[in-house]
């Protein structure tokens, strides 16, 4: 029996039944009536005669056939069963599949982001977080080290995205401490990098700090010559202290104007926790004013977008209408009322800094003391309330500024004046 060529095996021809023809230490070749050559291999174990196929020539070549043999081979001598061995690689190749990075990081999205209710800004904003990690995607997850998450974060750095980077950094980690907690991961190369990426310069929300500047908006709002919903929204931010994305996203269902008070669901909140926001008379009135012309949307959005009713108003539309008033990006923004509210109550010396802070839906980071102050300082927070709405009317009808008492004893028509008066408003 003469050992096959590359020659001899471009020779063989089809034939109308399947034929082997046989090389070396039980190698041989069948060729199939359609034309195909494949590769096979046929050996003893315990005394039973088994075969295992090998790929189809010309793709699996003749020298490599021959070494696929021979461990096939030293496997039956040491007496494994290749076709068990061949089924047990291929699980380990499906997990190794399972537990590359991508893998993971999308595990991790779905189970500790989607099924937790996260919101789906938050989800998108994690997966746009993955896709800019690309060199990690393929890697096995337990074997990826701090220079190859260090390698994927530098040409981000390079194009001056620090805080990408430094975000998409702290990604990889929570994705590596979720490979960890399901036994996929000994140990998170993240955590180490913490110190290697340069620190963004901090970005802070502009605000007006003064309160003759806050009259001027305030003002220049009441004369606000776009669009009716987008006026009303920017009248009654400022008094709600919300963040932008949680007033604009509020549905009609989540107001109760009996109990006076606007119950946001925790999804949209940052803290993942459910806030109420007292109403003062002035909020109540913007929304009495606005109820005609949304409350009938078929999606129950309190600022609709313009072009549907069934979708939110867009992100951006109260700060480029406070870019069309005049006030660019590095003098205000419309986070930056809740900036401007938490300085002006605080420096009233008025109020209990923690109802301020539970107002701003802020959490305490000291971990023991959030523990014992659970107080939601409702009912004081009803009053500051009330006082910060009269405060701004006050000054945005450049009256004195008069003590909490004097104000709230005030006859209501006198309190809130501008919700009877005539806005300007072109289409």
């Amino acid at each position: 029996m003469k050992a096959f060529t590359d020659l001899a095996l471009r020779a063989l021809k089809p034939k109308k039944k399947p034929y082997k023809k046989a090389d070396e230490r039980g190698l041989y070749i069948e060729v199939m009536p359609n034309g195909s050559k494949l590769w096979r291999v046929k050996y003893r174990l315990h005394g039973v005669e088994k075969r295992q196929s090998m790929g189809r020539y010309p793709d699996v070549s003749l020298a490599e056939a021959r070494k696929r043999r021979d461990e096939v081979k030293a496997l039956v001598s040491a007496g494994k069963d290749p076709a068990i061995e061949r089924r047990q690689a291929k699980l380990v190749a499906a997990l190794a599949a399972e537990t590359t990075f991508i893998s993971v990081a999308r595990e991790f999205i779905e189970n500790k982001m989607v099924g937790e209710g996260r919101a789906q800004s938050t989800v998108e904003k994690n997966l746009w977080y993955l896709d800019q990690l690309k060199p990690l995607q393929p890697l096995p997850v337990g074997q990826i080290r701090p220079a190859d998450v260090l390698a994927a974060l530098k040409p981000i750095q390079a194009h001056g995205k620090h805080e990408t980077a430094r975000r998409c950094r702290a990604f990889a980690s929570r994705v590596f401490r979720y490979a960890v907690a399901t036994l996929r991961c000994e140990n998170d190369p993240a955590a180490v990098l913490r110190g290697a990426l340069r620190n963004p310069k901090p970005k802070h929300h502009a605000a007006l700090e003064k309160p003759e500047q806050v009259a001027d908006l305030l003002r220049g709002i009441d004369e606000y010559e776009g669009h009716l919903i987008t006026r009303i929204a920017m009248q009654i931010l400022p008094h709600v202290m919300a963040r932008p994305g949680e007033l604009r996203l509020a549905r009609w269902d989540e107001f109760n104007f009996e109990k006076a008070e606007w119950c946001i669901p925790a999804e949209r909140m940052k803290m993942r926790k459910p806030h109420k926001v007292p109403l003062s008379r002035q909020v109540i009135a913007y929304l009495e004013e606005l109820a005609p012309l949304t409350k009938t949307g078929p999606a129950g959005f309190v600022f609709p977008a313009f072009h549907t009713t069934r979708k939110p108003m867009s992100e951006n539309t109260i700060n480029q209408a406070l870019r069309r008033m005049g006030y660019s990006k590095d003098e205000m923004t419309a986070h930056g009322w809740r900036s401007t509210a938490s300085s002006l109550i605080n420096e009233s010396g008025k109020w209990n800094p923690d109802a301020i802070e539970r107002s701003l839906a802020h959490t305490d980071r000291n971990a023991v003391r959030h523990v014992y102050n659970r107080s939601s300082f409702w009912h004081e927070r009803v009053e500051m309330h009330q006082w910060w709405s009269d405060y701004l009317d006050q000054l945005r009808s450049g009256g004195e500024v008069v003590p909490y008492g004097s104000l709230t004893d005030a006859e209501p028509g006198k309190v809130v004046s501008l919700a009877s008066r005539r806005q300007r408003y072109k289409g």
